[in-house]
């Protein structure tokens, strides 16, 4: 374990696993982070462009994710501490880069424009910039002022989640035939030109954002290694809590963590923390996100199939006119409402990871030391500043949801191509011997890394520079 940057990682013996049923909600988070992006808006709209042909893309995208996630949790359920402090650990400027990696590509608040976009279309009335602003304020409020963050952020998450489910269910005997979702096997990917096809028709930073957000997507999937660390699993269960410098008990210590001495009751307990991680990630994680993407594609494929309808969001407007007209109107309505709670959850979700991931590794590469710099209160800090600056760009005029989200994407997209290579290294060689990456899970994680990477570039190189200087 790499201790030149960091203080040396400690040793104590790896708590007692716990079963399966008190574990649900590890993944939670993430979950309803995901469905606002790729899941709503992103992988639909694609299905308005280029048919269903891709959406068995969509599938693996999110089978890597769930691979890649374990890796995050992994490292985490090991040692109690982040992944990115993992990587600070190698060199300390990673933890900057991934704080500005979860930052920037954050900045323009889509979801909540999205979440505002469609307030509008249901009701009839507001503005956008203004709704959205205050979705942004209520957020931090809700996030600043809870004893525990993570508690009162599972337990809403929790209840949104709901909502999206009852919607689908009922979506899929309501509006979806049978027919449609043989078409998600039938309609081979022969159907358009191949993956350059794909690109060309879409826009190498859609088709980018549309794999990294297959999924939850960018820096967000870091954040599970903080979300299992507050839900107590592993050697998580032995670090500090985030809590509101309010209403909370604050703890000035950082989150450095310890290895496990391998002996056979330690890698007892391993064995057990890995099988249920494995199975509650699976469930929450891959088979409800997996289950929701292919839903509302196959969803607006029913409803008005490959055609143009609408710039932005318009086709999700036009997409609930139509399923109104074939089922009711309260399916209209009820389509735009559990859309509009999926992307609040999104925003809920964006404002917490990008705060939690910003105040775990500033306090442990820049404050360890500091009593008055604490983990909360500088998460407290930057749930705010989202908030205000967020507000601040939608009223300056700035609120063209797909656009803003299509940026978020294409942004995480490049930040996945660093941290799945840093990933791959602190898991093959820094753990201990019994527990490092390989088997089948590291042939799925160099293939991934390899085709973000290619990915990235040609985005960077034929998307911005070429565009920017005639290349």
């Amino acid at each position: 374990m790499p201790s030149g940057v960091l203080p040396p990682i400690g040793s104590r013996d790896l708590p007692e696993p716990v079963p399966l049923g008190k574990l649900f909600g590890a993944s939670v988070v993430i979950l309803a982070t995901a469905l606002g992006s790729g899941e709503f808006i992103i992988w639909p709209y694609i299905t308005t462009q280029i048919g269903i042909a891709f959406l068995w893309l969509a599938l693996i995208g999110f089978f890597v994710q769930f691979v890649m996630n374990m890796e995050i949790e992994r490292y985490t359920l090991a040692t109690g501490e982040t992944a990115v402090t993992g990587f600070t650990r190698m060199w300390k400027p990673w933890g900057i880069f991934f704080v500005l990696g979860a930052v920037l590509p954050n900045a323009f608040p889509g979801w909540a424009t999205g979440g505002a976009t469609l307030f509008t279309y249901l009701f009839g009335f507001g503005s956008i910039p203004v709704i959205a602003t205050i979705v942004l304020i209520s957020t931090a409020l809700a996030l600043t002022l809870s004893p525990v963050v993570y508690q009162a952020l599972e337990k809403i998450q929790m209840v949104l989640v709901g909502i999206i489910m009852l919607f689908l269910i009922v979506g899929v005997f309501a509006a979806t035939e049978l027919g449609a979702w043989t078409s998600v096997v039938t309609q081979a990917p022969g159907s358009v030109p191949g993956v350059p096809g794909a690109i060309a028709a879409l826009g190498a930073a859609t088709f980018l954002g549309a794999i990294a957000f297959a999924g939850a997507g960018g820096a967000n999937n870091l954040t599970q290694s903080n979300y299992i660390r507050d839900k107590g699993l592993g050697m998580g269960g032995l670090m500090p809590k985030v809590v509101s410098p309010i209403t909370g008990e604050e703890q000035a210590a950082p989150s450095l963590g310890y290895t496990f001495p391998v002996n056979e009751e330690n890698m007892r307990r391993w064995r057990g923390w890995w099988k249920v991680a494995n199975r509650e990630h699976f469930i929450t994680f891959f088979c409800i996100g997996a289950f929701t993407l292919l839903m509302l594609s196959v969803l607006v494929w029913s409803a008005v199939g490959q055609r143009g309808i609408g710039e932005d969001l318009e086709f999700i407007n036009t997409e609930a006119q139509i399923l109104g007209d074939q089922i009711g109107g309260w399916f209209r309505s009820f389509f735009l409402f559990a859309g509009m709670v999926v992307l609040f959850s999104t925003s809920i979700g964006i404002m917490d990871y990008v705060s939690r991931l910003s105040a775990s590794e500033l306090k442990v590469s820049f404050f360890p030391n500091s009593q008055a710099i604490t983990e909360s209160r500088i998460y407290f800090l930057f749930a705010w500043v989202i908030a205000i600056g967020g507000s601040l760009i939608l009223l300056a005029g700035l609120e063209a949801p797909l656009v803003l989200l299509i940026i978020s994407a294409s942004g995480g997209g490049v930040v996945m191509a660093f941290y799945l290579g840093l990933l791959i290294r602190l898991n093959t060689r820094a753990l201990p011997e019994a527990i490092r990456l390989r088997g089948w899970r590291l042939w799925v994680m160099w293939p991934t890394w390899l085709i973000f990477v290619a990915l990235s570039i040609y985005l960077v190189y034929f998307q911005i520079v070429s565009n920017f200087f005639g290349g």
